[in-house]
C-alpha cells in the first residue's frame, strides 16, 4: 500500500523533501507506472504537510516526466524513459548517489562519445583568440597541479572539457555537458586517483590544445576518441561486473 511507504515529513524545505520522496519511490519501481496517486489532500494528510506543499510538489514532478497531472483525475505515474527530458537524468544521477548502474553507465557513456569529438570538431573551427588563451591557462594549471588534489585535477578537466563545449560556438553543447557535471566528476575523480592515469590526461588534453590552435578539426576529433576511449577502457576495469 502507497500509504504505508509514506511517512509525515519534517523539514523546513518540504516542497523540496516532497520531490525527493517521490523521485526514490517511483524510481525504485515502489511506486509503478501508470499507477493513479491518491488526491492532494489524501497526500497532505498522510504526510502531514499543506496541500499547497503537495502541488507544488507535484508540478515540480510533472515538469521532470515524472508524473502527468490530468483534470479531475489527479497525478498518475509515467514512464519516465518516455515522458523525461534533462531535469530526469538529474533526477536519475541524485538518486543513484553518483553510483551509477551498468546500463545507465552504458548509455552514458555512448552518449558522451556521440557529443564530445563533435564538441572538439567545432571547436577546432569556432574556436577564439581568447579561448586558446584559456586552453592554455588550464594546461598550464594542469601541469603545475598536485596530483594529490584529485578535487583540483577533476575541476580542471571538467573546465578543460566544458570550454571545449563553450569554444564550438554552439549555444546548447555546454548546457548539455553541464547536466551531466554531477556525474562526469563523480566518475573522473574515482579513476584521478592513478597519477599514470593523469599524466595521460594531461598529454591528450596538450594535444589536442596544440590541435585547436590549428584549427585542425580532424585531429581534434581523433583526439577526443582517443581520450575518451582511454577513460572507458580504464573505467571497465574500476567497475565490477561491467
Amino acid at each position: 500500500m502507497l500509504s504505508q511507504l509514506l511517512e509525515p515529513i519534517k523539514t523546513d524545505s518540504l516542497k523540496d523533501v516532497f520531490v525527493v520522496r517521490f523521485e526514490e519511490l517511483i524510481l525504485s519501481g515502489k511506486v509503478k507506472i501508470g499507477q493513479k496517486l491518491p488526491s492532494e489532500r489524501e497526500l497532505a494528510l498522510q504526510l502531514g504537510v499543506s496541500r499547497p506543499v503537495v502541488h507544488e510538489g507535484l508540478v515540480e514532478l510533472a515538469s521532470r516526466g515524472l508524473v502527468s497531472l490530468k483534470p479531475r483525475s489527479g497525478a498518475v505515474v509515467n514512464d519516465y524513459r518516455k515522458e523525461g527530458s534533462i531535469t530526469m537524468l538529474s533526477s536519475l544521477i541524485q538518486y543513484q548517489k553518483g553510483k551509477l548502474e551498468p546500463e545507465l553507465l552504458d548509455s552514458l557513456l555512448q552518449m558522451r562519445m556521440l557529443m564530445e569529438p563533435e564538441f572538439a570538431r567545432f571547436a577546432a573551427i569556432n574556436r577564439t583568440e581568447d579561448q586558446v588563451r584559456e586552453f592554455n591557462e588550464i594546461v598550464k594549471n594542469e601541469e603545475s597541479a598536485d596530483y594529490k588534489n584529485i578535487q583540483n585535477i577533476t575541476d580542471l578537466d571538467f573546465e578543460f572539457h566544458l570550454l571545449i563545449a563553450v569554444a564550438s560556438g554552439n549555444a546548447v553543447f555546454p548546457l548539455l555537458l553541464n547536466s551531466f557535471r554531477q556525474v562526469y566528476t563523480n566518475i573522473s575523480g574515482q579513476f584521478f586517483k592513478d597519477s599514470q592515469v593523469i599524466s595521460t590526461v594531461h598529454k591528450h588534453h596538450r594535444d589536442m590544445v596544440r590541435a585547436l590552435e590549428a584549427q585542425d578539426a580532424k585531429k581534434a576529433v581523433s583526439i577526443m576518441k582517443t581520450l575518451l576511449n582511454h577513460g572507458e577502457k580504464y573505467l571497465r576495469k574500476m567497475i565490477p561486473g561491467d
